[in-house]
């Protein structure tokens, strides 16, 4: 299962209904933060995510409503007898600020947290999947980062190995999984009887930043877009100023991208309950577009 939990879906301003930015990401048990916002554990509370076993954080930048939420996090972790070490990954900087988030505590964690600092094309590998980093643009040193899939193998004909003889059960499972089988003195090899490898998926998150030609290479046939739509287009010259996206620039990304769905977030306090002008830009660009609200849950299903 790979599962998004958008905990926090405000821009610099939280509301009574959204907190500040938070994403969690549940990739196949293995559970991820990007961001870490204030309030982000009673959301995770909320949204029942099993925060005690979260592995990683992944910071885009350090700017307030981006990372308040961590220093809590550790001390509730340490009250719950954690032992496993958290990673806190960020750009530069992240040294001193993990330094000072567990500092914060007045206590030592009973955990190690570590700090891995990450620029643009750093790539951390994991069990089944990758963690890309781009560069974005913003008023302070800043990433996105794109998870992506290992390829899966291809499709197993099951019908054509039965007819080259070979017997249901475990040969299935080498000859899917790349292994050739010996039957009745016959090899038979798995492209045989399997398809071409097909891609698994993926999903980018850029935190705060204006659009950029680096996000949209980042997040060619991207499954989910995640992006800063903190404005609507008429608030395009205060966008450039702020370094943020408008909902029409984050749609051109998207459709630049070919990516399958968008969902917009970082969303400013001045549009309360109504973001109906930030979704009309958008989909007048790239229809297959969504606002994010807090508790919001996305299920991604593998390509066909």
């Amino acid at each position: 299962m790979l599962k998004i939990v958008f905990l926090g879906t405000a821009g610099s301003f939280p509301t009574s209904k959204r907190n500040p930015s938070c994403v969690f990401v549940n990739h196949e048990g293995e559970l991820l933060l990007f961001d870490c916002g204030e309030g982000a554990q009673k959301r995770m509370m909320q949204a029942k995510c099993g925060m005690l076993n979260i592995s990683s954080i992944f910071i885009t930048h350090f700017h307030a409503d981006h990372i308040l939420g961590i220093p809590g996090l550790i001390q509730t972790l340490s009250f719950n007898d954690r032992k496993q070490p958290l990673v806190i990954y960020g750009p530069k900087g992240v040294e001193s600020f993990v330094k000072l988030f567990v500092a914060l505590g007045q206590f030592k964690p009973c955990f190690d947290v570590q700090s891995v600092e990450v620029s643009g094309r750093d790539v951390i590998v994991r069990d089944g999947y990758r963690i890309t980093v781009f560069n974005t643009v913003h008023g302070v040193p800043s990433v996105g980062y794109a998870l992506i899939e290992d390829e899966r193998p291809g499709r197993f004909n099951r019908e054509c190995a039965i007819a080259l003889g070979v017997p249901p059960g475990p040969l299935f499972r080498k000859l899917h999984h790349g292994e050739s089988v010996e039957i009745n003195g016959r090899i038979v090899a798995s492209e045989e009887v399997v398809g071409p490898p097909r891609r698994g998926r993926k999903i980018v998150y850029t935190g705060d930043t204006r659009p950029t030609e680096e996000i949209v290479k980042a997040s060619l046939g991207a499954d989910v877009l995640i992006h800063d739509a903190s404005m609507a287009d008429d608030l395009g010259d205060w966008a450039r100023t702020t370094k943020h996206s408008t909902a029409g620039e984050a749609a051109r990304t998207a459709a630049d991208a070919g990516v399958k769905q968008l969902i917009l977030t970082h969303i400013s306090a001045r549009y309360g309950d109504s973001t109906d002008v930030l979704i009309n830009n958008a989909r007048d660009i790239f229809e297959n577009t969504a606002v994010a609200y807090d508790l919001m849950e996305l299920v991604v299903p593998y390509p066909k």
